[in-house]
């Protein structure tokens, strides 16, 4: 069924309208079932959620007889973003990712970030997916912040992703969607993966894999789930990040998810102009490459990948 969360006038008799499908048990609602909330479309131009929105509820609808809680999906909550390829809301250069949990007599985009919270409170679950940006790859984790780290972990486990990043607290923006619903109680994932702008078919499913897995565990799903696989989980100070020295175009040497070598090659930064290496990269510990540069064009300071050591 669905349903509109928030809808707001806009110029030439328009409307911008952040809207959810409500999937529910074939024999009705007792009043006691729990629910479970996908969400993503926070920035426009990561789009790797739509496709889980879509499988995920193509699996449901096949199985309906299996569904016994309640399933919302929010494909695009910020629906002018996805509309314009814009990662942010257009007209307003505000990320919407950083105006949470807003305010119900703000403005547009508080208006709309506070009914989004409302909305969402309550859940047993929810599910925050993300892409990366256009420039680089990652591969399917979650990202939690430590203050939540014994609620969170046991839930992400089951997500069937490669990789749980705990952040400290510090590296946590307080103004996120994930951070607001996490202070009031509702447990809520952050996922990343893949590329921006891209939609990646096999991260897709392997998280959808993991969705399924997760909604038997809190008793929403009584159906057949896989294993989901045994994550890496890791603390801020095993990540290495590695920046470019020089500007121009990286060329990589290593695949995504794979293991390096301390003083291992990593790629280089060429020069077109003049036919010459800018700069060779190397991996300043053994680890394994879990983001990767994606688009070759880098600046000195351009983020190259960062290794889990």
């Amino acid at each position: 069924m669905i349903e509109t969360v928030a809808s707001v006038g806009l110029p030439i008799d328009e409307k911008l309208m952040i809207q959810k499908n409500r999937l529910v048990p074939a024999n009705g609602l007792s009043g006691n079932e729990k629910r479970i909330s996908i969400v993503t479309g926070t920035h426009g131009d990561e789009l790797e959620g739509q496709y889980i929105c879509y499988e995920l509820q193509r699996r449901i609808k096949e199985n309906i007889e299996c569904l016994t809680g309640i399933v919302d999906v929010y494909p695009a909550i910020n629906p002018l973003g996805i509309d314009s390829i814009t990662r942010g809301i257009p007209g307003f250069d505000l990320d919407m990712n950083r105006i949470f949990p807003g305010l119900e007599n703000g403005s547009m985009p508080e208006y709309i970030a506070s009914k989004i919270i409302d909305d969402l409170s309550g859940s047993a679950a929810v599910v925050d997916i993300h892409a990366s940006n256009i420039f680089l790859e990652e591969i399917p984790q979650v990202r939690i912040n430590e203050l939540s780290r014994d609620t969170l972990v046991p839930l992400a486990k089951l997500l069937n992703v490669d990789y749980i990043w705990v952040h400290s607290s510090a590296t946590v923006l307080e103004s996120t969607l994930a951070y607001s619903l996490n202070v009031i109680g509702t447990p809520t994932l952050v996922v990343e993966m893949g590329v921006g702008m891209r939609i990646t078919k096999k991260y897709g499913d392997q998280l959808t894999d993991g969705i399924l897995a997760l909604m038997k565990e809190l008793g929403i799903w009584n159906g057949e789930v896989i294993t989901p696989k045994e994550p890496i989980i890791s603390e801020d100070g095993e990540v290495s990040f590695i920046n470019a020295g020089k500007s121009g175009v990286f060329v990589p040497c290593v695949g995504h998810w794979k293991n390096v070598k301390k003083d291992g090659h990593i790629g280089d930064i060429l020069n077109p102009l003049t036919g010459e290496i800018n700069e060779r990269i190397f991996a300043p510990t053994d680890g394994i490459v879990f983001t990767l540069r994606e688009y070759p064009i880098v600046n000195e300071g351009s983020l190259i990948a960062r290794i889990l050591a």
